[in-house]
């Protein structure tokens, strides 16, 4: 920081004598000042210091002048106790008076409100009031100031009290001094700023010392000493400074903390007051001998860089390091003047006007911006320059170089010819450094922080301004006094070139041919010995770093990013393909980068366009480039060729056509013109008449028609050309049926896949009959059928099967599946069954039985359980390897189809109000369902129903006890509501009945006539002889059939003739049947009397060993009982292999039974007879009374 006198006047009255001056006021637009001189108000221009005009109107001393923030109006105040208000035309216009002195006056900045101040009171006046609001006050007022939103008034008292007042004069806050009226108040401001959150005071006193206080009279920090007695205080307009002056008879510059920066201007006389013109760095002061002096101060630039950081002055005491690529920032708080600043690598030398402080970076990071306190040198140097290195610092004064250690040891020192006019370092080992030294005369210097002796790189006949060193140190790029920039050869010393117009030059640290310089308001960047590019830019170019140029205007440091796309066409143009490159890599748009990549692969420079399309990710000509490699590593040497097919892949057709031929590779040409579709320059390659060549190029041709939306165009060439399978795909397509049609007549039989494509045409378009014409010439009974069936014409194809019964799998499986999706799944069973899918016809039969008991459908459950067993007999008889597993199943499925069979009347009787059955037929089903749940319950099943119906039907027909046991029993399982009241009332009326059951329910085995218990732990069987018994599949009473076997050796069909033999009766005919009885046991016989027969005879004779046993024997018969029975008399089940048949004798021939031919269940014939009329089928099995006799 520096001052420069602008003007200077000295105030005298009309005799000579100085007149002093008490205060000093700017108009707001820094035009005008007001000056208080003697009894007079003299009004200057700022601009030279004349004096505009002095205004008299005041009888003695003027004490205090002040100008409205307006411009319109300002005010002063004298001696003569009195106020004047003058308007900025120079005319008084009001006065007003006081009953002392007036000592100050101010201007609110709002409300343009005037506070004047005597000793001992102060008025408000504004435009608006006729009169003044006085306000009296303990002691004299010296001084008085506004906040910056005009609510406040501070005032500056004699006693050293400081009271800060509303706009009405009423006191808010009292500052009272440690010193009292030892320390008078002399001069108070409120700093201007807008940045600062509160509003900040001022206070300067008689006893040496400056203070800033809050709004609210809380002090900030400690107090300042001055060392002199204060006279005034003002801020510069931002409020970043205070200017203060008094008896040490100069004005200094301050911090807006109180820190003493430097002296403004010394005088001969105490400075009464100071004021700073407004939005500017002028000051002007006013002293005791008349002096009115007008400063300019100068703030230089005071900054160091170092490749990307950047430091720098801010608010004269504080340093800021800027990285210049990252924008981060970071402030070092020195807290007194900066008066030098230097950067390197990791080292910071800030100069302070007693110190040199040293930083270094925390950590070697790159980006990291914390720095911390190494070294300090406590000396006052003086020096113009000022360099840090790695262990040392270099100050520069005039001719003198010194080099200084850490520790402030002068290690070296340097005299030179000339004054030093410009140092840089260059970099080197650490404690090795060299440095670059420009002199006034235009040498040269090298130097090296630990050689003694200077090394002169050239000398030139001008001043040195400027200058840098390229990255390689084989180029000086110089600036002279003449704004000339000249380049010269290190080794040579030869001058490569010169520019004009130039304040600075910085050459590329990442590129050693490139380097810019600034000057004229433009920046010009010049790579080897090209024309220079310009472009705009204002300030100082001081560093060049890839394609960043780092600019300093003004005060502020910028990195500019500028594209090297100049340079690089500079190189292309001479088509140095690796030195555009090396531009590019510094910084281009992608447009540059894809042009440098398309030149070079024109100049086949492959290594350095496969590097540039990479950095455009263009794998299309990678490839290509890669493609070209290969073949030159295979021995192909044709640049010529090469060329060609990267002129085909930039577009240029034409041009590579000509080189195709050039190289004899007409072929490659025809080929590039067919796939561009440019079919007429393509003939120029056909070589003559080739067929084949031809037709490939009516078929792309045809293609090209296909792809440009032509399609019918597209079919004729495609069957020009013979490409029936396109065409055909291409008509299909569109739908064009007639087309179709005439193209599948029209092929040959023989031509079987473009007729099969046709066909598959005519199917996807719903024209079945010509599908159907197509398989016929072809001949494809397969495709024919497979036709019928996606089209579901199922009476076509079972006609074709019926002629071709190889394809029935073709036809029956899909025929099921469609049933089976149509909800009919018995025929969709039968269907399976029929193709031989016994599987499928199996898990159908699985689904219906299953959806019938989750739906409680017994009767259907029972149906398809039968159909289900009888689909298993069919597996065993066609599968060995299943037989056994398959019987297996066919008897448990038997035995649930018949169990489901029975639970279907019990479940109509619990769940149906009325029931058809009679009470002994319910009677017996619950019966011989409850035998049967002994162990297992099939799903669905209610053991609760079986035995409420048990138990309900037992107490109706004289049952009582077996009432009695199933009321039991209920009591034991969980009962449904509704039936709940029922069972109770069962359970309790039953035990006034009487504990037997009735004789006539007992049921009787006609084996052994032996009568059953109505409840038979055994099951359905007798309890004496264990004979099955034979129930009635309606009513279920135990019929009188007995099941006889067959001795060993006798087959089914040599027993059926026997039986139908039927020997001739004898006269003894009433003695068929024999009962001999004697005290063991009863034998029943058949036959005549002859003893050896009635011995043969199983049904007559009873058994002679005892038959109470838990062994089942069965009866077993031999050919002559066989011949001597009578076939009206047996019942045959004629069950299908690998079952046996069964043979039933009736005991009571007179008792007419009917046994259905398919289920092979047993009816009394009268109730068989009634449920057939009634359902026109079996009851059991369903099978149709009109399938064939009973």
């Amino acid at each position: 920081m520096r001052s420069v006198l602008t003007w200077i006047d000295q105030a005298h009255d009309r005799d000579k004598v100085e007149q002093c001056i008490y205060d000093l006021a700017f108009k707001p637009d820094g035009s005008q000042l007001v000056v208080a001189a003697g009894n007079r108000v003299l009004v200057y221009d700022t601009s030279d210091g004349t004096l505009i005009q002095p205004l008299k109107g005041h009888k003695d001393t003027v004490y205090c002048v002040a100008y409205a923030k307006d411009g319109k109006r300002f005010a002063s105040g004298s001696a003569d106790k009195s106020v004047i208000i003058w308007t900025s035309k120079l005319e008084g216009i009001l006065k007003y008076t006081h009953n002392d002195s007036i000592q100050c006056v101010a201007y609110n900045p709002i409300t343009h409100q005037l506070a004047s101040c005597s000793s001992s009171d102060f008025g408000l006046w504004s435009p608006e009031q006729k009169s003044v609001s006085k306000h009296k006050v303990n002691s004299k007022i010296t001084c008085c100031s506004w906040t910056n939103d005009g609510q406040y008034l501070a005032l500056g008292m004699f006693s050293g009290i400081v009271s800060i007042r509303n706009k009405n004069g009423e006191e808010k806050v009292k500052i009272e001094r440690p010193s009292g009226a030892l320390s008078p108040v002399w001069s108070i401001c409120w700093n201007p700023s807008k940045d600062e959150h509160n509003d900040v005071l001022a206070v300067a006193d008689w006893g040496q010392r400056l203070s800033f206080y809050h709004l609210s009279g809380k002090q900030i920090g400690k107090d300042k000493v001055l060392n002199f007695d204060p006279c005034c205080v003002s801020y510069f307009a931002r409020g970043e400074y205070i200017v203060m002056g008094g008896s040490d008879k100069r004005v200094s510059l301050y911090t807006k903390d109180g820190v003493h920066l430097g002296p403004i201007g010394e005088q001969n006389s105490w400075v009464w007051t100071c004021k700073v013109k407004p939005d500017s760095n002028y000051v002007v002061i006013g002293c005791q001998d008349g002096t009115i002096a007008f400063y300019q101060l100068i703030f230089s630039t005071v900054h160091g860089l170092y490749k990307d950081r950047y430091a720098y002055r801010d608010s004269i005491t504080d340093v800021i390091v800027q990285h210049l690529i990252t924008e981060q920032k970071v402030r070092i708080k020195c807290r007194r003047l900066v008066k030098k600043i230097a950067i390197y690598k990791n080292r910071l030398a800030i100069q302070l006007p007693e110190k040199i402080l040293i930083y270094e970076l925390v950590s070697d990071d790159t980006s990291d911006m914390h720095y911390q306190e190494k070294e300090r040198i406590v000396k006052k140097f003086e020096c113009s320059l000022l360099v840090v290195c790695s262990q040392h610092i270099l100050l520069c004064q005039e001719k003198r170089l010194q080099c200084f250690s850490f520790s402030c040891v002068k290690e070296k020192e340097w005299l030179m010819e000339s004054f030093i006019r410009y140092i840089k370092v260059i970099g080197g080992p650490p404690g090795q450094e060299g440095l670059l030294v420009g002199l006034k005369n235009g040498q040269i210097l090298e130097i090296f922080v630990d050689n003694p002796f200077a090394i002169t790189l050239l000398k030139q006949g001008t001043s040195v301004r400027c200058l840098d060193i390229s990255a390689s140190r084989n180029k000086l790029a110089v600036v002279d006094e003449h704004n000339t920039c000249l380049v010269y050869d290190i080794h040579t010393k030869e001058l490569l070139f010169q520019e004009p117009n130039a304040n600075s030059v910085a050459w590329n640290t990442q590129c050693d041919d490139m380097l810019c310089f600034s000057g004229g308001g433009y920046l010009n960047i010049k790579a080897s010995n090209f024309p220079v590019h310009q472009q705009k830019l204002q300030g100082f170019v001081v560093g060049y770093n890839g394609s960043k140029i780092f600019c300093l205007h003004v005060y502020f440091m910028s990195a500019v990013d500028v594209p090297q796309s100049a340079p690089m066409y500079q190189y292309l143009e001479r088509k140095m393909y690796r030195e555009a490159y090396q531009i590019a890599c510094l910084g281009v748009t992608d447009t540059d980068w894809r042009e440098l990549a398309m030149e070079a692969l024109e100049g086949l420079d492959f290594e350095t366009a496969k590097k540039a399309f990479i950095r455009v990710r263009d794998l299309r000509y990678l490839e290509l480039i890669n493609s070209i490699e290969e073949r030159k590593k295979r021995g192909e040497t044709n640049n010529d060729l090469f060329l060609a097919d990267v002129y085909a892949n930039q577009g240029k057709f034409h041009e590579a056509a000509k080189l195709y031929r050039k190289t004899n590779n007409e072929n490659r040409a025809l080929n590039m013109y067919t796939d561009l579709r440019m079919f007429e320059h393509a003939k120029e390659f056909l070589v003559s008449g080739d067929p084949k060549d031809t037709k490939t190029l009516m078929t792309k041709q045809a293609d090209w028609a296909k792809n440009v939306n032509e399609p019918k165009t597209a079919a004729e060439m495609y069957l020009s050309a013979g490409e029936h399978m396109k065409a055909i795909d291409l008509i299909g397509d569109n739908g064009w049926i007639d087309m179709l049609i005439d193209l599948a007549r029209k092929l040959d039989k023989a031509e079987r896949e473009p007729l099969s494509k046709c066909a598959f045409y005519f199917k996807k378009l719903q024209h079945h009959g010509y599908a159907a014409e197509t398989y016929m010439k072809m001949g494809d009974l397969k495709a024919l059928i497979l036709l019928h069936v996606d089209t579901q014409h199922w009476e076509e194809a079972f006609a074709l099967i019926e002629r071709h019964p190889e394809f029935k799998d073709y036809v029956y499986v899909p025929y099921a599946q469609w049933l089976a999706e149509n909800d009919r799944f018995e025929e969709a069973q039968k269907a399976f069954h029929k193709a031989g899918r016994q599987d499928e016809a199996v898990k159908v039969l699985e689904q219906l039985t299953q959806n019938a008991v989750v739906e409680s459908r017994f009767n259907d459950a029972a149906y398809y359980y039968w159909m289900l067993s009888m689909q298993c007999l069919d597996i065993a008889q066609e599968t060995e390897e299943k037989k056994n597993e398959m019987l297996k199943k066919f008897h448990h499925f038997q035995h649930l189809a018949e169990l489901y069979h029975v639970y279907h009347s019990v479940q109509r009787y619990t769940d149906e109000p009325f029931s058809s059955h009679l009470p002994e037929t319910l009677f017996n089903i619950s019966r011989f369902l409850l035998h049967n749940l002994t162990k297992d319950t099939p799903l669905g099943i209610s053991k609760v129903n079986t035995l409420y119906a048990l138990a309900k039907q037992s107490k109706a027909l004289g049952a009582y006890k077996l009432a009695r046991h199933a009321y039991e029993k209920l009591q034991g399982l969980q009962i449904p509501p509704k039936f709940q009241e029922s069972v109770e009332l069962g359970s309790l009326t039953i035990r006034s009945k009487p504990f037997h059951d009735s004789e006539e329910l007992v049921p009787m085995c006609y084996r052994c006539s032996t009568n059953n218990p109505l409840l038979n732990n055994q099951g359905n069987v007798c309890i004496n002889c264990r004979q099955p018994f034979v129930f009635s599949s309606s009513s279920y009473e135990v019929l009188p059939l007995v099941e006889f076997f067959l001795e060993e050796g006798i087959t089914d069909e040599e027993a059926v003739s026997l039986i139908d033999l039927e020997a001739p009766r004898t006269e003894k005919k009433r003695n068929k049947w024999q009962e001999i009885t004697n005290t063991d046991a009863q034998t029943l016989r058949l036959g005549d009397d002859i003893i050896d027969e009635m011995e043969d005879d199983p049904f007559t004779a009873k058994l002679s060993f005892e038959q109470g046993g838990s062994t089942f024997v069965p009866v077993i018969v031999n050919r002559m009982v066989l011949r001597s029975m009578s076939r009206r008399d047996v019942l045959i089940k004629r069950w299908p292999k690998p079952l046996h048949w069964q043979y039933y004798r009736s005991l009571l021939p007179d008792v007419s039974i009917t046994m259905c031919p398919s289920c092979f269940q047993m009816f009394h014939t009268e109730d068989y007879e009634l449920l057939v009329l009634q359902h026109n089928c079996c009851p059991y099995c369903r099978r149709p009374v009109d399938d064939g006799n009973q």
